[in-house]
């Protein structure tokens, strides 16, 4: 079992990029938004409860998913809100079935987010689309988080999608 743990900021492109990757390799997408907006029916977000619940459920998955040998790609974006361990914990419970934990970082300048940040296709999806806020929620820390590990780092403002996947598609065979 692999996870393909994609990760960046906001705006970066990693659910883009994951879904190109998707298609290259068969491997099923598991998004983060697919936990977050299921919470945030009900609990807003960085509340006590829609944290606990969003790390539970992101782990029960890739616990089941290990166990059942499944590969999965998965898209994070580092916050304050989600543990500093937690992708140290994920690497644990992947590795402790027997399975192996593929990090990837996307990135671009500051530029490139600002100008796709309000993208009608983010807007759609119910992600961070407003500029004045992810500005307001990046001077206040919210971004903050402990170094990731990355196999590969993509620009994702030198790149397009289809050429940040076969890089990781690539990277996969090499690991």
């Amino acid at each position: 079992m692999r996870l393909v743990f994609i990760h960046g900021p906001a705006a970066s492109g990693k659910l883009t990029v994951a879904r190109e990757l998707a298609a290259l390799t068969g491997l099923p997408l598991f998004h983060n938004h697919l936990i977050v907006d299921a919470l945030l029916a009900v609990f807003p977000f960085g509340s006590p409860a829609f944290v606990e619940l969003r790390e539970a459920m992101w782990m029960e998955v890739f616990r089941a998913a290990a166990v059942e040998r499944r590969s999965l790609i998965f898209t994070f974006h580092p916050e304050a809100s989600v543990a500093p361990d937690f992708p140290e914990r994920v690497v644990a419970l992947v590795e402790a079935a027997g399975g192996r934990v593929d990090f990837f970082a996307l990135h671009c300048a500051p530029e490139v987010v600002e100008a796709r940040v309000e993208a009608a296709s983010r807007q759609a999806s119910g992600k961070l689309s407003s500029l004045a806020l992810l500005r307001e929620l990046d001077a206040k820390g919210a971004f903050i988080y402990p170094p990731l590990p990355a196999a590969i780092e993509i620009d994702t403002g030198a790149v397009d999608p289809a050429e940040a996947a076969m890089r990781i598609r690539d990277g996969l065979a090499l690991r």
